[in-house]
């Protein structure tokens, strides 16, 4: 079992590429961190932990550019999306900066996907939230496609491109790892779909066993190697007997 960190990193929180470096040191072996663009000031959607929304989900830097200062300045330390939001992203150019940074990693990015929370953030860039998950799932392959075919083309529900050249292809083949968060059945079955590894949150799985075992019945049922998938629990609880579950 590998351990890895998860931050939001801000203005005002430990400098992001000091706190990696320091990781790096410790034998760390990953770093994550999320993604908001902003946090409409309506705050109509309740937060789904309850409560006030903490501050740092509207402050927290680009998770791009801040993994990009981090590469620049380790060499081994892991580092990935956790999550980024791709239902709020332009697949083309999402494809081009996963690349480049995989590029600027040498290998080391992977890339944490999830269909978010926030209703009002994701309409202000123009999805609907009932369809979040498709959005998701389209958009995710339509990148699939770029990342391994020299000339791609793309005719999907809520994506469509022609023929296209985009360089540089990832380091990591086919691609990063797609890691995708969630915990219901839904989640499982698009992880065996088209990820290459699931994400759920340590607070919303009490049994990481009994989430393995339905992991791995739709694994079985759609013929894929289990061996072929990953799994890593962020937000873990830190208590000794979690984490035993967890290996």
């Amino acid at each position: 079992m590998n351990i890895g960190v998860y931050i939001f990193p801000t203005e005002y929180s430990i400098p992001i590429v000091e706190l990696a470096c320091h990781l790096e040191d410790r034998g760390i072996e990953s770093l994550f961190v999320p993604e908001h663009t902003h946090i409409p000031a309506s705050r109509r959607t309740p937060f789904p932990s309850g409560g006030p929304l903490p501050k740092e989900y509207s402050h927290t830097l680009d998770p791009f550019v801040a993994l990009a200062a981090v590469a620049s300045r380790t060499t081994k330390l892991r580092i990935g999306t956790g999550i980024c939001l791709l239902i709020e992203r332009d697949p083309i150019v999402t494809a081009k900066v996963v690349a480049s940074l995989d590029h600027l990693s040498n290998g080391r990015f992977e890339l944490g996907l999830g269909a978010g929370w926030n209703a009002e953030e994701m309409q202000n860039h123009g999805t609907k939230f009932e369809e979040r998950f498709r959005v998701l799932v389209d958009r995710a392959k339509a990148m699939q496609k770029i990342w391994t075919e020299e000339e791609a083309s793309y005719d999907g529900e809520f994506v469509q491109y022609d023929s296209i050249w985009s360089w540089p292809k990832p380091v990591q083949k086919p691609h990063p790892p797609l890691l995708l968060g969630g915990e219901t059945k839904h989640t499982l079955r698009r992880v065996v779909d088209f990820a290459d590894g699931w994400f759920p949150r340590g607070n919303k799985l009490p049994d990481p066993g009994a989430g393995m075992e339905q992991l791995q019945y739709y694994a079985d049922q759609s013929g894929r190697d289990m061996k072929s998938l990953s799994v890593t629990v962020f937000r873990a609880f830190s208590d000794e007997a979690y984490l035993e579950k967890c290996r």
